[in-house]
């Protein structure tokens, strides 16, 4: 074991997408990266690691199932949600939960995502598989692209009739000389027009 690598052993409280989203003004990108799992140690400790889709194919993994493994630190922390990855070793002991599998990361992009109060997503989103917390990548401009903030930002895949929902405030992008794009209610309803109230 190499001297940044860090075992882990515990019970999935969590399981979402892990998705990068990149910003340039008024554009947008998401880069579909695997799954973040939050998993709960003896301690009590929360440890937040990004696994690929091939693990989560593999195991169909759901929150209350206990996993071990080693993983190490993200290389920029400013490109993700999660704190630890590259998982090796990875082993399942307690696979039986009732919870639901989380859905492939294709049906998350058909989807679509809301934007979601970070305060929401805190308090009622945390654990929930159709909450994500994404790491967010801003070119201020693209005759500079070597510029760039980054921040984070909560969204919601899940059904619109959900009674937890609370947008927040409008998403706003800096860009060059100082202009401001403020990203719309109209974007998510353009994502998720072809979904119903319940789904």
């Amino acid at each position: 074991m190499s001297e940044d690598t860090r075992p882990f052993h515990g019970v999935i409280s969590s399981i979402q997408p892990r998705i990068r989203l990149n910003r340039s003004f008024d554009q947008s990108w998401h880069s579909y990266l695997g799954y973040a799992l939050t998993i709960v140690e003896a301690e009590g400790t929360p440890l937040l690691v990004g696994i690929s889709e091939k693990l989560q194919e593999k195991h169909q993994l759901r929150v209350g199932v206990v996993v071990s493994g080693c993983c190490k630190p993200v290389e920029d922390s400013k490109l993700e949600s999660v704190d630890y990855y590259r998982v090796t070793g990875f082993k399942v002991f307690e696979a039986e939960s009732e919870q639901p599998v989380p859905p492939s990361l294709e049906t998350y992009r058909q989807r679509g995502p809301r934007r979601l109060a970070a305060k929401t997503y805190e308090t009622a989103c945390a654990s929930c598989m159709w909450g994500c917390r994404m790491a967010v990548e801003i070119i201020i401009d693209q005759w500079k692209p070597w510029i760039r903030k980054y921040r984070t930002e909560t969204f919601c895949y899940g059904p619109k009739s959900c009674k937890n929902y609370r947008p927040g405030p409008n998403r706003r992008v800096t860009g060059r000389n100082k202009m401001v794009y403020i990203e719309e209610d109209w974007v998510d309803e353009m994502l998720t027009e072809h979904r119903g109230e319940d789904e």
